[in-house]
């Protein structure tokens, strides 16, 4: 054999060796934390800073084409307000921010777990600039956990666009994330989003990686009914990693078992409702 051609398959050998390494491992999903941070509408950045004024880039984010601009804003509520709260660009066709629970309370608002873009009877939010302010009647939400993937690797998880999956974490402080939503398009890079009260809650740090797990049957919360998921619980204890359990979050987490971390609030309803549904509440020892 010539050297000419040991050289082209050693090559093609390490190619593929660097393009395995890329990649991580079959059933893990990279993590990023997405910290608060507010999407505008051009009308808006041009209200909050000047006509004809333009979003300026500090740094690219994972996924293509989105990046974290120069330009950051106060955001306010009827309690406190938040400030030099980054601003992702670019502009978008609507104005919306995201925060966590944490910063809920800080603000005295009461934002509904949501997905990107779904906006519609979020909670009210004002948005202040160094040139103007608005107030919104609507568009502020905490940001459901979700996965960006591409076609290609919703094909390599056997998921699809919408699907509902687990996410479990290894580490000091071991979690499992339900309810993280799939979403898949040809311009997504893999990676998971969470806020900074759940990477808080599975102390992640950059670099982590979660084991994905498919539910039986694809469960959807956003459509199953109370009444199906009392039949259908799930028997692993769920550690409950955001600072307040509402009604609303008991009928969603289709869970036998909910364990809850020291100083999270469980409303009187939330209380009433596991009742109802069998649901056993307790905190950490």
């Amino acid at each position: 054999m010539n050297q000419q051609l040991i050289e082209k398959i050693v090559g093609e050998v390490l190619g593929q060796l660097e393009k395995a390494e890329a990649l991580p491992p079959n059933d893990l999903i990279p993590i990023a934390v997405s910290a608060r941070h507010v999407h505008l509408s051009l009308n808006h950045v041009e209200a909050l800073f000047g006509k004809g004024y333009e979003l300026t880039v500090r740094t690219e984010l994972s996924q293509p084409g989105q990046f974290a601009s120069n330009e950051t804003v106060v955001i306010a509520g009827p309690k406190g307000s938040i400030e030099r709260v980054r601003i992702l660009g670019p502009a978008r066709s609507m104005t919306q921010a995201e925060i966590s629970w944490t910063d809920a309370m800080k603000l005295g608002v009461n934002p509904p777990i949501r997905e990107s873009g779904d906006i519609e009877g979020s909670e009210a939010i004002t948005i202040i600039g160094p040139k103007g302010s608005l107030f919104l009647e609507q568009g502020l939400i905490i940001a459901q956990a979700h996965i960006h993937m591409s076609p290609k690797d919703a094909a390599r998880f056997g998921v699809q666009n919408g699907e509902y999956v687990t996410v479990e974490t290894d580490g000091i402080r071991p979690i499992a994330y339900r309810q993280v939503k799939i979403r898949v398009s040809e311009r997504y890079r893999l990676e998971m989003h969470i806020d900074t009260d759940e990477a808080n809650a599975s102390l992640i740090t950059k670099g982590a990686f979660g084991h994905l797990v498919k539910f039986q049957g694809n469960l959807n919360v956003q459509q199953e009914t109370s009444a199906s998921v009392t039949k259908s619980k799930v028997d692993i204890p769920y550690i409950y990693p955001k600072k307040l359990l509402s009604r609303d979050d008991v009928k969603e987490l289709n869970m036998k078992e909910i364990i809850l971390e020291k100083g999270t609030i469980i409303t009187a309803l939330a209380r009433d409702t596991a009742r109802e549904l069998g649901i056993s509440v307790s905190f950490r020892k």
